[in-house]
């Protein structure tokens, strides 16, 4: 099996953020941001360089000692979360029931409402992210 820090694809992450997955950035958590320069670049949130900053108005991701960037803060609306495996199992609770790896692609089960479905895809990260995707839209 793969480690935690697997992450799933920028166009899962988008699903989910549009599907009404919140972010409540935290130390490790990676994310990219809607610029086109930008557009390859992964970012991650540290304390010694991107800190999440509260304010009524919502969140700042703030970059700390990037001077030679033109980029000092950025809305946390324009960056997109890239949830890690370990994450997406925890946002799963107690749905979750099993992580396999069948004929070379990973397959998560989960239960809601006494029903099973299984999500298979290559990364394990796509298998969490798409079994939380299907269990947002089923909460709505």
């Amino acid at each position: 099996m793969s480690d935690n820090g697997s992450m799933i694809s920028t166009e899962l992450a988008t699903k989910l953020r549009d599907a009404g997955l919140v972010w409540n950035p935290a130390d490790g958590d990676q994310f990219r941001i809607a610029a086109p320069e930008l557009a390859g670049d992964v970012f991650t949130v540290s304390t010694m360089t991107i800190e999440a900053h509260e304010f009524p108005t919502g969140t700042i991701l703030g970059f700390n000692g990037t001077t030679e960037w033109a980029l000092d803060s950025v809305a946390i609306e324009d960056a997109l979360w890239l949830p890690r495996e370990d994450q997406l199992r925890a946002l799963l609770r107690s749905s979750f029931r099993a992580l396999r790896q069948v004929d070379g692609v990973y397959e998560v089960e989960i239960e809601t409402l006494g029903r099973r479905q299984v999500f298979a895809e290559p990364e394990p990260a796509d298998a969490y992210g798409q079994a939380l995707l299907a269990l947002i839209e089923l909460s709505r």
